[in-house]
This record gives structure tokens, sequence and C-alpha cells, in this order.
């Protein structure tokens, strides 16, 4: 494993609130379970790209299977009261050398406070300390907010249009 297992630093979200911006942990199962659980299926499906209301056993297994190397990721945790409350993830995996694909989900009350561009920054970081040169993504055309994350970024970036999808290259160094 590498040191990204052990990542951690701390926002402040746009309403004022903090966040923590942590390594993901196998003890996050049932938090970042029930974090999926409140998703609309607009978001699942802005996630996914299919509809969907649950994660198959398969599924959970390829987001529980991390190693901190070719599988990075990253929870944006709040309190809750006293407990500690997942409401965003982010993750990138290695697809080729010095690229990976990068993917986020953020609790749908939590869309807009700025969790998904913490999650993209902090990913970045863990990225370019990595060796990697860019991040790649998919986004459905209509998905502005995500599409927004990306630009207001501050990494150059490429995108190129198939149907529905947007494919976006944000260059790291």
């Amino acid at each position: 494993m590498s040191e990204a297992a052990n990542y951690s630093a701390l926002e402040t979200l746009r309403d004022g609130r903090r966040a923590e911006i942590r390594a993901f942990r196998p003890d996050d199962r049932a938090d970042m379970l029930a974090a999926v659980g409140q998703l609309s299926d607009k978001s699942l499906y802005r996630r996914f790209f299919v509809p969907k209301r649950e994660l198959s056993q398969k599924e959970i297994a390829f987001f529980l299977d991390v190693d901190f190397i070719q599988h990075v990721a990253l929870v944006a945790v709040i309190k809750d009261g006293s407990r500690p409350l997942i409401v965003g993830g982010g993750r990138y995996i290695v697809c080729q050398p010095q690229r990976a694909e990068v993917a986020f989900v953020v609790v749908d009350q939590f869309q807009g406070q700025g969790v998904g561009g913490a999650l993209l920054r902090h990913l970045a970081t863990l990225a370019k300390g990595a060796g990697l040169e860019a991040l790649l993504a998919d986004v459905l055309a209509d998905n502005t907010a995500m599409l927004k994350v990306f630009d207001k970024s501050g990494f150059c970036q490429n995108k190129s249009r198939d149907a529905d999808v947007v494919h976006v290259c944000l260059h790291l160094s």
C-alpha cells in the first residue's frame, strides 16, 4: 500500500461545514452502502449510466477492493452529531501507463457544496504523487454540475463528445 492509504485532509464546504477528505477504509463498508442508499435515481444514473437502485454484490466487492496503488479511493466525511457521515466518494483506477479513470458520487443533499471539487483536488494530488499524468472521466452530457467541477479544477483539459457522453481528460502537469 502507498501513503494514499493514510491520506487525510480537512476542507470547508460552501455551507461552512467541515469535511474530512480521507482514504476509504475497510470499516467504511456499512457507511458507504448507507450513502449509496441515499442517492436519488438520477444521481445513481449519472454515476453508473444505467438505471440502478442498488449495487450488486460484484460491484460492492469491486468498490471495496482498494489497493491504493492501482485503485485509490477517498471519501468525504462530515460529523452528523457525534457520528461521522460519508457524504461522497471518489476514486481513480489506473487504466493505462500514467493515466487513470476517475469517478465521483455525492449524496444528493450535499451536492453543490464543493464536495466533488474537493475530492477531485485531493485525488489529483495523490495521482500526481503517484506519477500519473492524466485523469480521464466519462460524464453524461446533461450532468452540467460534474462538468463544471472539471472546468473549475484549474487543470488543462481536453474534451470530446460521443453521443450523450463527454470524455474528459485532465492533464495533471
